[in-house]
């Protein structure tokens, strides 16, 4: 049970107290004001199930044992940004025991590696590549699968080297060629998971240009310009993806602004709106468009490049972000931030 929790704002469940002092006595059990989260365990019922870190760890305390938070809900516990979901959490409690299946809990009795627990925050967790994996295994498709790997990266929580290398330990396991297929086209420096599926949509339709994400663009005197979500340098092809944020006044300012920039600059670029969520129909064929318009204009002297001056600081990969220091990473991700 994880009774040494010491994140903030986390009520750790307590077991009933015949003198009421550690934790309600049977009677006070049995009444209103507290409120059963598993065998013998509860929390004041004034505590609500609304935010996220409280759940986490009423469902692994209900789990009793040597239970452990995993995928979605271990990364999560760690920041990971886009992790953060409702819906029942996914609880490792590996292969030599039974748990009792209830409300709010998924269990997961796969066999567990010796060093695949961890302790963060008083909370036990599977390691990140672990955590990984289960969501990777389980995705309702091949792209939910890659967005899974690329927003853990995007929180430095893994990178592409140690989860290739946990992946080839769990050979044989349900869902370890999706794990494979989705390792083959995982991106360390995707920013959103919007973006994300426009990168994969777009690799599909043109699997022999080579698309990057988030390169930053410079001017010949090495000065930044723009960085866009998506760039394939060999043909001037840029890709935006403009999320609602994008129809504010201001931000829909700085995209024209970047629009004029892109044109400028002979960079042909083609946005993917949060309307064309679920179908990139259209997009698909805006892109057509942008690549012949590109082809027009090849042979045309450039104006930008992407490769980058001394002063830059590289960010695109996990290892590059971890050896960032905290006032690094406040100058030079701040954007990613954003």
């Amino acid at each position: 049970m994880p009774s040494q929790v010491t994140r903030p704002g986390v009520v750790v469940p307590v077991r009933v107290d015949p003198e009421g002092r550690t934790g309600p006595t049977p009677g006070q059990a049995r009444g209103p004001h507290w409120r059963r989260v598993g065998s013998g365990l509860y929390v004041p019922s004034s505590v609500g199930t609304d935010q996220l870190d409280q759940r986490i760890v009423e469902a692994v305390a209900g789990c009793a044992g040597a239970a452990a938070a995993t995928g979605w809900a271990a990364l999560a516990w760690q920041g990971g940004r886009w992790f953060r979901r409702p819906g029942p959490v996914p609880v490792a409690i590996g292969d030599r025991r039974q748990v009792r299946a209830r409300a709010g809990v998924t269990l997961c009795e796969d066999w567990l590696f010796e060093d695949d627990l961890r302790e963060i925050d008083g909370l036990a967790l599977t390691r990140a590549e672990r955590s990984v994996t289960y969501e990777v295994r389980r995705a309702r498709s091949l792209f939910a699968a890659v967005q899974a790997i690329d927003m853990a990266a995007y929180d430095d929580l893994v990178d592409l080297t140690s989860l290739t290398a946990y992946a080839a330990g769990l050979r044989g396991r349900p869902g370890t060629k999706q794990l494979r297929d989705a390792l083959s086209r995982a991106d360390e420096n995707a920013w959103s998971p919007r973006e994300v599926t426009m990168r994969l949509y777009w690799c599909d339709a043109r699997p022999r240009d080579q698309v990057r994400c988030n390169v930053p663009v410079f001017d010949l005197d090495g000065r930044h310009l723009v960085t866009p979500d998506l760039l394939d340098v060999a043909n001037g092809v840029a890709g935006e993806y403009d999320g609602v944020v994008h129809l504010q006044p201001g931000t829909f300012r700085r995209d024209l602004n970047r629009d004029a920039l892109y044109r400028d600059l002979g960079i042909e670029v083609v946005a993917v709106m949060s309307s064309d969520a679920g179908d990139l129909t259209d997009f698909l064929a805006r892109l057509r468009g942008a690549y012949r318009r590109a082809a027009e204009r090849r042979g045309a002297d450039r104006t930008w490049t992407v490769e980058q001056p001394p002063w830059w600081v590289n960010t695109s990969t996990v290892a590059a972000r971890r050896a960032l220091d905290a006032d690094q990473r406040a100058i030079w991700l701040r954007r990613r931030a954003a």
